[in-house]
Formats: structure tokens, C-alpha cells, sequence
């Protein structure tokens, strides 16, 4: 009797495994993969709530279809800058932008923005390198789009 119990205990846990690995593949054969730029260029409001939301926006579509299914930049310009400018002194903004860098979401700071804000990305900046400076925003999120990233403003 308590090998029936076993047999049936290992069934149902290989059972639900492969549920929950072709719930995975189903995602994966439904999304495939995909190149996405996210456009912010607007003011985070009260608490960053827009900036928060839109990091969310980009989390679930990770969640959906897979980081490694995934090349995702989001292109930062204007108002949009104070996302990395807020998240200085805003830890959940830092747990969002550090959490999304570290699934290969690539964070572009337009360098127009830069100088005519006369930001310092070094020290005005949260985490954001020489290599993620683009000359300019706008131009950014086209070249992008030419070379197949689906646009998506949050």
C-alpha cells in the first residue's frame, strides 16, 4: 500500500513539472522571441507611481515571455531622465532598475537630456554608464524600430 502511495505521489509531481513546464513552452511557442524598446519621456509624478509602473509594465512582459526570449531596452529622454535621477534617493526604484539591469534590460540615457539639463550621469545618475549614453533619444527609438524592436510606451 505505501508503494501504490509513492507511485502515485511521483506521478502527480512529474504530472504537475510538465504542466507547469508546457505552461513555460506554450508562452514561448505563443510569444517567441522579441525585441522591444520602452519609451519613457514623462514625469514619474507622486512616489515615481508612473515610473514604478511602467518598470512593472517591463517586468510582466519578462515574466510572459522569458528573459532569455527577451532583448529589451528602455530609451530615457526629457522628463523620463528622473527616472535614474529619482532613483538616487528612491530605494524601490533602485531594487526595480538594478532588478531589470540584471535580466539584460538595457537602460539608454539620451545625451541631449544630459546637456541641456547640464546632468552629470556620473554622479546626477543612478548606475548609468558611458556605454548607455545615446546622442540622442529620439533618433534612438527609430533606429531601434528599423532594426525590428516593437516600440511600446508605457
Amino acid at each position: 500500500m505505501k508503494l501504490i502511495t509513492k507511485l502515485v505521489a511521483i506521478v502527480a509531481s512529474v504530472m504537475v513539472l510538465a504542466s507547469a513546464m508546457t505552461g513555460a513552452s506554450a508562452a514561448n511557442e505563443r510569444y517567441g522571441k522579441q525585441k522591444v524598446v520602452y519609451h519613457i519621456n514623462y514625469n514619474g509624478g507622486e512616489d515615481d507611481k508612473a515610473y514604478r509602473g511602467a518598470l512593472r509594465n517591463v517586468q510582466n512582459h519578462i515574466n510572459a515571455v522569458g528573459k532569455d526570449n527577451m532583448e529589451i531596452k528602455i530609451v530615457l529622454h526629457g522628463n523620463g531622465v528622473d527616472l535614474l535621477k529619482d532613483a538616487k534617493t528612491n530605494e524601490k526604484l533602485q531594487m526595480d532598475v538594478t532588478s531589470l539591469k540584471s535580466q539584460n534590460v538595457v537602460f539608454n540615457v539620451c545625451n541631449n537630456t544630459l546637456v541641456g539639463r547640464n546632468i552629470d550621469y556620473n554622479k546626477d545618475l543612478f548606475e548609468v554608464f558611458e556605454d548607455e549614453i545615446v546622442p540622442s533619444g529620439v533618433a534612438e527609438l527609430s533606429r531601434l524600430q528599423q532594426m525590428g524592436y516593437t516600440y511600446i510606451k508605457p
